[in-house]
């Protein structure tokens, strides 16, 4: 299957804290949209990395995807190396998507800058022709996305393009609701985390709604590039 649009992720909620706007949005516009998480999430101190894959499962209902898939690097662990770069390669031939979006390219957590830069760094070699990689036994040819953009996490990082997510804003934060476990619930008696906290959910929305402030819409979500974005006309801003 052919993508539009796949997302990386190097833990599951990644994508539905940062991206889910754009994601959501995108596929009412009738694009193929996927994920690939890079872990699940097994460090993570509240919940169990079962009960994490059945939260992305349901996540990935909500938003309409038509793919998810782990890969199951250790959380915390994996590194940017040959073995790693080469499973992205392969999940990037194999689904061929024209954009890739993944992790922020500094954040709190270290898996975040990490995941970042190995995705990055696969999207280039994954159009050397060179690397060989298979699926199902088969050769896979090159491929190379045309745009990685990376999404903001913890960290208030200054966008270089903002989407406009308004009347998308509900599923965005549908798809948060799914992570049961992860975020703020009273009745909870696992551990408080950074983002347990009733603050934190509410940040979910008022920095897309900030953000939207800023560009004159009601929600937005922000990105950062790797080389400058094309426009035929200056007409084409919003």
């Amino acid at each position: 299957m052919k993508l539009d649009l796949l997302a990386f992720g190097a833990h599951p909620d990644d994508i539905e804290l940062s991206c889910a706007g754009t994601i959501a949005k995108e596929v009412a516009n009738g694009k193929k949209v996927g994920v690939i998480d890079l872990t699940r999430g097994e460090l993570g101190t509240r919940g169990t990395a079962e009960i994490r894959d059945q939260e992305a499962a349901d996540a990935s209902k909500i938003l309409g995807l038509k793919v998810r898939e782990n890969l199951k690097f250790k959380d915390g662990f994996f590194i940017n190396n040959e073995e790693h770069q080469l499973e992205i390669i392969r999940m990037l031939r194999k689904y061929k998507p024209e954009i890739v979006l993944c992790n922020a390219i500094e954040d709190r957590h270290i898996d975040h800058g990490k995941g970042s830069k190995l995705v990055s760094d696969a999207c280039f070699l994954s159009g050397l022709r060179k690397i060989e990689t298979k699926e199902d036994g088969n050769a896979q040819d090159p491929w190379r996305p045309k745009h990685v953009y990376h999404y903001i996490q913890w960290k208030n990082i200054t966008p270089d393009i903002a989407v406009d997510i308004t009347g998308y804003m509900d599923v965005k934060m549908n798809s948060v609701k799914a992570y049961k476990t992860q975020f703020f619930d009273k009745e909870s008696s696992e551990p408080s985390t950074p983002i347990s906290s009733d603050n934190f959910f509410d940040s979910i929305t008022y920095r897309a709604r900030d953000l939207g402030r800023l560009i004159g819409t009601e929600y937005a979500e922000g990105f950062t590039v790797e080389r400058y974005p094309a426009v035929d006309s200056i007409f084409d801003l919003i």
